[in-house]
């Protein structure tokens, strides 16, 4: 096994996986800029690409971005004060506190450092926990690897926060959109409306880049600012950063430390362990003044969590088939695409591909340091360019990554329509993540659970490992609510006896509804109630899935309901005025793609956006507009893409 680690080292040393790689990481750079769009919007668009790819070099490019993007939205927390995503957050406090004393270059020096460091101890970690765990997976059936399934969507209730019933009820959505196409035990199809398109259900790009990248840009544009308003200079203190990290190895090992352990359970990455670790290292410290004004350490403990948590996150994916983030979500769908099987396939017939995945995660965190270290200055200077001038650039490429999907007008309708439902989530506070992850376990759910009731029956869930997968299920469900009535009936007791003015004052706050709430809450009602009827003619096997998810919906709708009546509720406004005029630009954009063409229909809007939103000179305009156009054209030809012509071609 130990020579299997050092033989796939030489894989990744040759030219196509470095160049690979290196576009990777050059790409999860500019995702990582952009504030909001973070891994799994980068990832998606890279989906498209996997087709017909070497595994190992495919496996290369995707490493590279999963380990420059909590590297890359550094820039965006320090130098403009917005979190690039939501595992930089706790970055912000003290590194845009820094930025504004003029030492943003010592707080991106010591980020890039920190984050480095951490991103080779996670490294280590997944190695160690592979080397650990693979006898244990390899003796699982289906039936364990079902129930690890089921226990990574139990891990919903820990992404939802206070809104749990909403968290599963957006899950439930994910895996009833999941099942969508034909049944994998029976050949049967499931679709609803009739719709020929999803034959093979609807693709992971799509999905991916409807229910994250759409809102995330729409929300751009409405706040319609540059991503940088006033750009603050990087100033001095490059080497001062870097002397920053050397002093502290300790903070630095245990944040990565605690970032790679907390990355290995599923729902706990992102803003849990950065809150986690910048609480340890304001916890550690002995003089706290500084915290929040611009300490150091409030840079170096989140930074040093970030890389290690995703490769925290590699460790479900790799070993069980669990994400362990959103990101890793789509990783897994990527794996699929490639034909690799997560779990016992990646740890017997592919270990020398799992191993390139550990040190392929291991270089790319050391070049992302390095290119975000030498391309600090140009970097900083793209920040300050109006976000309204990368919003054309940036939707026709999501576009063009949907349509590879099936390359099929199919594509660009459902992106649009999985793009609304994601505003609606998004403006209402619901959990995306459990959507995504739903909708990228329903299949391997489905499949497990067929093989085992086929060739182990009712005993297969019988099986010691099945029974204590089962109690981890039920801890991760009922724990979480009782924590927290304990505690709120705690503090209950505690107003009581100080005080008893205001004994319901703090029960009010986390409870709240608006419209949209009421909206999808009501759709998602009868949207069951349809698919029951519309699956009803399905065979216990072909039905199981769809009929578990539309069980699983149902249900926490009228928890939520019930929830809302029963106890004391805060109205709150939710609107969509903003939202749907560029929500309804997207969709006459498809519009313009049928009636025009793919490429025409991209120029015209690339150009008309400029010129008429961004309102940039014409020449300007005419070069970005006529940049993308070449950039579509020289794709189709090295992919053998065929774009729509339009129906004005054939008259």
């Amino acid at each position: 096994m130990i020579d299997v680690l050092f033989s796939s080292l030489g894989q990744l040393f040759t030219v196509p996986h470095m160049l690979y790689m290196v576009i990777g990481v050059l790409i999860g750079l500019i995702v990582g800029i952009i504030p909001g769009l973070g891994g799994i919007a980068g990832m998606s668009l890279l989906l498209p690409f996997l087709y017909g790819m070497e595994p190992s070099v495919a496996l290369g490019m995707l490493m590279g971005l999963v380990a420059v993007i909590p590297t890359g939205d550094t820039f965006a927390s320090v130098l403009l004060g917005i979190p690039g995503s939501s595992a930089s957050q706790a970055t912000v406090v003290d590194g845009f506190a820094l930025a504004k004393k003029g030492q943003a270059a010592r707080a991106l020096s010591s980020a890039f450092l920190s984050s480095m460091i951490g991103g080779l101890i996670g490294a280590l970690v997944l190695t160690a926990f592979i080397l650990i765990a693979r006898p244990v997976v390899l003796s699982f059936s289906s039936s364990e690897l079902f129930m690890l399934t089921l226990l990574g969507l139990s891990m919903v209730a820990v992404l939802s926060g206070k809104d749990v019933f909403k968290g599963i009820a957006a899950c439930g959505a994910g895996l009833l959109v999941g099942t969508i196409g034909m049944a994998p035990a029976t050949g049967e199809f499931r679709l609803p409306f009739e719709i020929d398109y999803l034959y093979d259900g609807l693709p992971l790009v799509v999905v991916g880049l409807g229910i994250f990248a759409l809102p995330e840009i729409i929300d751009l544009l409405v706040k319609r600012g540059a991503i940088a308003e006033q750009p603050c200079q990087l100033g001095k203190g490059w080497k001062e950063g870097v002397k920053d990290v050397a002093k502290r190895p300790g903070l630095v090992a245990r944040c990565a430390g605690i970032g790679s352990l907390m990355g290995t359970i599923p729902g706990l990455a992102g803003s849990v362990v950065d809150w986690l670790t910048y609480g340890h290292a304001v916890q550690s410290a002995k003089d706290k003044s500084q915290f929040g004004k611009g300490d150091i350490r409030g840079v170096i403990a989140p930074e040093s969590a970030n890389n290690a948590c995703a490769c925290g996150a590699m460790v479900p994916t790799l070993l069980f088939g669990i994400p362990g983030s959103g990101t890793a979500a789509v990783f897994l769908g990527g794996l699929l695409l490639l034909g690799l099987q997560p779990g016992v396939s990646m740890l017997e017939t592919n270990l020398d591909l799992t191993y390139t995945i550990i040190w392929s995660l291991a270089l790319a965190n050391i070049l992302g340091a390095a290119l975000c270290l030498g391309l600090a200055r140009p970097v900083a200077s793209l920040t300050r360019v109006p976000f309204v001038i990368l919003a054309p650039l940036i939707t026709i490429l999501i576009l063009f990554a949907a349509y590879q999907a099936t390359r099929s007008l199919g594509d660009l309708f459902a992106l649009g329509i999985i793009g609304a439902i994601g505003v609606l989530f998004k403006q209402a506070n619901w959990s995306r993540p459990a959507f995504l992850i739903g909708f990228v376990l329903a299949p391997g759910a489905e499949a497990y659970f067929y093989q085992a009731a086929q060739f182990q029956g009712a005993e297969a869930f019988m099986r010691p490992g099945v029974l204590v997968i089962g109690a981890l299920i039920a801890a991760s469900l009922l724990l979480p609510p009782l924590r927290r009535s304990l505690r709120n009936h705690l503090q209950k007791r505690r107003q009581s006896e100080e005080s008893a003015a205001h004994p319901l004052q703090e029960e009010v706050a986390p409870l709240s509804l608006g419209v949209i709430d009421v909206a999808l809450l009501g759709s998602l009602l009868a949207g069951a109630a349809y698919m029951w009827w519309a699956f009803a003619d399905l065979s216990m096997l072909g039905g199981i899935m769809p009929r578990l998810a539309i069980a699983i919906i149902v249900a926490a709708c009228v928890l939520e309901i019930v929830r809302t009546v029963i106890k004391p509720m805060k109205w709150q406004t939710q609107t969509l005025s903003q939202q749907l005029p560029w929500v309804a630009g997207f969709f006459a954009l498809i519009g313009g793609v049928m009636m025009l063409g793919f490429l025409f229909a991209a120029a015209i809007f690339c150009l008309g956006f400029l010129l008429v939103v961004a309102r940039m000179k014409p020449v300007a305009a005419v070069g970005l507009a006529a940049g993308v156009t070449l950039f579509l054209m020289g794709m189709a030809n090295l992919l053998t893409l065929t774009y729509p012509t339009g129906m004005l071609a054939s008259l």
